[in-house]
């Protein structure tokens, strides 16, 4: 039995340009090199035998040097050897950062176990006397028109050098898999398509499938896993969704795997839809974010999706929430609309004002013409009547 890591899409140096906050960039960016020292924890607790990284170590091929270096000093801490493979992310190409001179000056020196497989061609990694092998498919450019992984099904299964698993490290979308495209990165990736059905009918006999490419945690065959990212780096789209492990595996030759994914995210990317109908529902609000984020500071993104709307005390009071959300959120993403609306007793205030008779027939006007267009469901003339009288109201409670 061969003890192992199988992580994918640590993306180092990702630029987060959807962040505003220079400091909040770096704070991202920074925890993605933090995760390679916890998967390294995990590495020794579990005591893996080696890692196998599945494309994307780097967020593109030509990732700043002192990236690179701080890279490798972490792998290197690690101390058992690491496998990885270019991605769609870091391809292979010449020029591209498994090529430059800071790479390979200082690889053996700063991660003498570091392997970097540019070929196709199967790999012996030597386990307690024996030896599993690996069966790489790196990307040699962005977008692959063919199967990365065809090359295995003419292998000879006698020539393979060692007798232990044979696990195939590969990067790219599968057939029969119809994912969700997240974003560019997702459709671009696209290009790169694994057939498991011919990994699986392939002489040489597959033990495991280490993907990469795909950012959550998913099982997409009775021996092929996607880790997903060991550190989340976008939000969820649907239930049942996640980011930021890793996954030990446990393998013998003509066996079926045993997997555990292993938490090893740091950072919360979280979701909240909420619907405004009165006042009352800025405690529910209010609660539902300490159930997110707790008193954490600096640790947290939020997608946050609101509609409806509240009395103009209780907008000034959401208002302050979103100011203090900014503040100590790495990353508020807005949608939809709360909007300020006079409460019952804001338009009391308004309508019966005996010494401003001015102001009591204008907003009495406003008040009936907005009942009217709410009845008729005109709902964009609504919202002019609602922001004169949010307008009148501030006016007059100016002092």
């Amino acid at each position: 039995m061969v003890r192992f890591l199988h992580t994918a899409d640590w993306q180092i140096g990702k630029p987060y340009g959807r962040v505003p906050e220079g400091r909040k960039r770096v704070l991202l960016q920074q925890e993605r090199l933090h995760a390679i020292g916890r998967i390294g924890a995990v590495a020794r607790e579990r005591q893996a035998a080696f890692v196998l990284v599945a494309g994307d170590l780097f967020d593109s091929p030509t990732v700043p040097p002192e990236a690179v270096l701080e890279v490798l000093e972490a792998i290197g801490a690690m101390e058992r050897p690491v496998l990885v493979i270019p991605g769609n992310h870091d391809h292979g190409a010449p020029g591209s950062v498994w090529h430059r001179a800071e790479f390979l000056r200082e690889r053996q020196r700063l991660a003498p176990g570091l392997q970097v497989l540019l070929e196709r061609r199967p790999v012996a990694v030597e386990v307690a006397g024996s030896a599993a092998v690996v069966l790489p498919c790196p990307l040699l450019r962005r977008a692959d028109h063919g199967d990365p992984a065809a090359w295995i099904a003419g292998l000879d299964p006698d020539a393979l050098p060692g007798d232990g698993p044979r696990i195939v490290l590969a990067h790219g979308g599968v057939t029969g898999f119809s994912a969700r495209d997240y974003d560019e990165e997702a459709q671009e990736g696209a290009a790169n398509r694994i057939d498991l059905a011919a990994l699986a009918a392939a002489p040489v006999g597959v033990d495991y499938v280490a993907l990469g490419d795909w950012h959550n945690l998913r099982q997409v065959g009775p021996a092929a896993w996607y880790p997903g990212t060991p550190e989340p780096d976008r939000f969820d789209q649907g239930e049942g969704e996640r980011r930021g492990q890793v996954l030990v595996v446990e393998l013998e030759r003509g066996a079926p795997p045993r997997v555990e994914p292993v938490v090893t995210g740091r950072f919360g990317w979280h979701n909240l839809a909420f619907r405004f109908g009165d006042d009352a529902d800025l405690d529910r609000f209010e609660q539902r974010l300490q159930e997110l984020l707790g008193e954490r500071v600096g640790r947290d993104l939020l997608r946050l999706e609101v509609a409806g709307s509240l009395s103009l005390a209780g907008h000034r009071r959401y208002d302050a929430l979103i100011e203090r959300l900014e503040l100590r959120l790495l990353r508020l993403r807005r949608k939809g609309r709360c909007d300020p609306a006079p409460g019952p007793e804001e338009l009391e205030a308004l309508t019966l004002r005996p010494g401003d008779p001015l102001i009591a027939r204008v907003a009495t006007e406003l008040r009936d013409r907005l009942e009217a267009q709410e009845a008729e469901g005109d709902e964009p003339a609504a919202a002019v009547s609602r922001a004169a009288l949010c307008d009148l109201f501030r006016l007059v409670t100016a002092d």
